[in-house]
C-alpha cells in the first residue's frame, strides 16, 4: 500500500521508497523519510497529503505519495 491510499491520523512504518531518482531519496532522506520510520497521513489535499515524520510536518504531492511504500 502506498502512503496516498493511507488513513488520515493513523500512524504506519515505511517499507521503502520506490524512485529511481536518487535527488528524491536524498531529500526523502533529509526530512527523516526511509524504511522503518513512523509516519502518519495528518489530512489529504486535492494534489497531495500532509504527513507527520518525526518531529515535523510536510505537504507533499500524489507522486511523492506514491512513492511511498506503507
Amino acid at each position: 500500500m502506498t502512503l496516498r491510499s493511507a488513513e488520515e491520523g493513523k500512524e504506519y512504518i515505511i517499507k521503502g521508497i520506490e524512485t529511481d531518482d536518487e535527488e528524491l531519496d536524498a531529500f526523502l532522506f533529509s526530512l527523516g523519510c526511509y524504511s522503518g520510520e513512523p509516519i502518519t497521513v495528518i489530512s489529504h489535499r486535492k494534489r497531495g497529503c500532509v504527513v507527520s515524520i518525526k518531529d515535523g510536518r510536510y505537504n507533499i504531492d500524489d507522486q511523492l505519495a506514491d512513492a511511498i511504500i506503507i
